[in-house]
């Protein structure tokens, strides 16, 4: 029998619920911080009821690609999540992470960078102590980064670790594991893990597999080498006994335009013997550190943050460098440090990777830059707008089970993914008519459209266009990926 009285009950919604299941009208009702009910509730009352009639209620969004470590605790609010309909987000990728490390330099190296000037968690066990008690809006789950593992340990990055410094980097990683981290992060492409062979990777992942932990990971290379790189980390995956995360899968080069065939019939194959899954942002273009071999991949760049030039922030690279009469190679140094956008990817490989039933949606966005990726802003109502009910790539129902019951249950984030009684109120409310990216490339903060309102914990945290000023999110300790 339904409660007399709820919290919070939902109302005349088209529910759902993030298992991949058609919609089906129903009531919500919500008891502190879990779903109580689900069904007919015309009979209860609430001491908060909201009327979602011609809207959708959906799971929570989970952000399975995020570099908001740092953002949990100076941006709590976390609005640029929120209103896209996030509820919970992974940190940590890409081989960088906030903790273990306390760095006291001026500033740690790229792409470390990328996270502001927060390091100062010598334990993994600190940065969730932290993030515990000063909740952000969302929830998050955290990974611990190789490059970081790597500036903590070695005095010199562009060389192998030594075997006492993997010991010191596989001690760090076991307390990071101990303390509820869900997996390890590489970001091999990067100029200060590059130098890493995978023995050294491997050393560290094999901590992953009894500890029932994933091994994420940005590729050592997405272009001309993009199928090397593949089974580099299946053979990591494989020797460690851990699942595999592909880190925001694409190809990138104009030679590579349509090697996404290729490389999701490899995946498909892999995916037989072991567990691997991967996650995509809806985009032609990517983001990540300025970076001066990338220009040939690139048929545009946007700067999105420059150290000693702050304003060239959001002009592109080719006026920068024809204003300073230099070679865009030249402008880069003179940039430097710097972030960028690259436009390097074709969009029938954007579309064919987030058709992929195993794939996942994510932002890969970077909170801390001046003029970032609109990304970090759009992904997930750009998938539930364009590439569903526009392009009808996938119906919303998938688009929905990419973004919450896939990644809870890729992640082992156990009561999360699905409107389901018992399950945590996490919860979005959106016009399946109207929802929609707004942010791009000129303006890429701007909030998207359609999205009514949004629920962590059973607490209201964006509503009506704004944050609330909730801040009822939790830390979330590893339980058990989908391989274990």
């Amino acid at each position: 029998m339904p409660s007399e009285r709820y919290d919070l009950i939902i109302r005349n919604g088209e529910v759902i619920d993030g298992s991949g299941a058609p919609r089906r009208k129903a009531d919500v009702g919500v008891q502190g911080d879990q779903i109580a009910d689900i069904g007919d509730l015309s009979q209860s009352k609430a001491d908060i009821e909201f009327d979602a009639a011609n809207r959708v209620v959906a799971p929570g969004f989970i952000d399975v690609h995020t570099h908001d470590d740092h953002a949990l605790l100076s941006k709590p609010d976390m609005t640029y999540k929120t209103s896209q309909g996030v509820t919970t987000i992974v940190a940590g990728n890409c081989g960088v992470s906030l903790a273990p490390l306390r760095f006291t330099g001026d500033r740690p190296p790229p792409p470390l960078d990328l996270l502001g000037d927060g390091y100062k968690f010598p334990r993994m066990s600190d940065f969730f102590n932290a993030v515990a008690a000063e909740p952000a809006a969302t929830n998050a789950a955290l990974l611990c980064g190789h490059t970081t593992l790597r500036v903590g340990a070695m005095d010199d990055l562009q060389r192998p670790a030594t075997d006492d410094e993997i010991s010191e980097m596989r001690d760090h990683l076991a307390e990071a594991l101990d303390a509820g981290a869900v997996g390890l992060s590489t970001g091999l492409a990067y100029e200060p893990a590059n130098p890493a062979p995978t023995s050294e990777v491997l050393k560290l992942a094999e901590l992953l597999g009894p500890a029932g932990a994933l091994y994420t990971t940005h590729l050592r290379n997405e272009g001309n080498d993009i199928v090397e790189s593949l089974e580099e980390a299946f053979h990591i995956g494989r020797e460690s006994d851990a699942a595999v995360v592909l880190s925001h899968h694409k190809v990138t080069g104009k030679e590579n335009i349509g090697r996404s065939e290729e490389t999701l019939e490899l995946i498909e194959r892999i995916r037989k013997d072991q567990r691997v899954d991967l996650d995509v942002y809806p985009y032609v273009a990517g983001s990540t550190v300025l970076q001066p071999w990338r220009l040939g991949e690139a048929r545009r760049v946007i700067i999105t943050w420059s150290v000693p030039e702050p304003e060239a922030g959001g002009r592109d690279l080719a006026d920068i460098a024809e204003e300073w009469g230099l070679t865009q190679e030249e402008a880069c140094e003179r940039l430097q440090p710097a972030g960028a956008i690259y436009f390097m990817m074709d969009e029938s490989d954007v579309q064919r990777i987030i058709k992929y039933p195993h794939s996942m949606i994510a932002s890969d966005g970077l909170p801390h830059d001046h003029h970032p990726h609109p990304r970090l802003w759009g992904t997930f109502p750009r998938v539930l707008g364009k590439y569903s009910r526009e392009e009808n790539l996938i119906s919303l129902e998938d688009a929905v089970y990419r973004m919450s019951g896939k990644p809870a249950e890729v992640f082992g984030l156990s009561g999360r993914g699905e409107v389901a009684v018992g399950n945590f109120a996490d919860m979005v409310v959106f016009n399946p008519d109207t929802v929609i990216d707004k942010a791009d490339f000129e303006n890429p903060m701007e909030p998207a459209a359609g999205i009514d309102a949004v629920f962590v914990n059973g607490q209201a945290v964006y509503r009506d266009g704004a944050s609330t000023g909730a801040r009822p999110g939790k830390a979330l300790k590893r339980q058990s990926s989908a391989a274990n």
